[in-house]
């Protein structure tokens, strides 16, 4: 087993970090291993600030599988998440895990007019609620359905 720590890692070709050949365990800024821990690390398992790997552990994730505040991938999990497959406070993508049936899936939120627009999984729904807001018919956002004709601009 080699374990190596690096500084900082770029383009000179420094051993086990970008451009350097990947180490069982890197540690350090922009670390490349198969496990990696620290500023953008980046790795099969990754843990760090920016983690970029298969499975990402940190602040903002990216990777198949994440557990971060900020995270996008195929599994995620944290405060504010994209994903296929995803739990969090916030979040968009096919499926929100531990939600009923009639959950909201996701949530966008309209700033001008101080209200919130969601996606229903009824087609109905979102019809009412887009008599509610004052807008005409419906648009569908994947699988769900969202209120008014068109998507409003941020």
């Amino acid at each position: 087993m080699r374990i190596e720590i690096t500084g900082f890692s770029g383009a000179d070709g420094q051993q086990g970090g970008c451009g350097g050949k990947p180490r069982l365990l890197a540690i350090g800024i922009a670390p490349l291993g198969i496990i990696s821990i620290g500023i953008v690390p980046m790795g099969v398992v990754s843990i760090g600030v920016v983690p970029m790997g298969v499975i990402s552990f940190g602040a903002v994730g990216m990777g198949l599988i994440n557990v971060c505040a900020v995270g996008m991938g195929l599994l995620v999990a944290g405060v504010n998440v994209m994903g296929i497959w995803w739990v969090g406070v916030e979040g968009m993508g096919l499926y929100r895990l531990g939600a009923s049936a009639n959950a909201i899936e996701q949530q966008h939120h309209h700033q001008s007019a101080g209200s919130n627009l969601y996606a229903y999984p009824s087609k109905a729904v979102a019809l009412q609620k887009a008599k509610e807001l004052g807008c005409k018919g419906v648009h569908a956002m994947g699988s769900l359905w969202m209120p008014c004709q068109e998507h409003p601009a941020p």
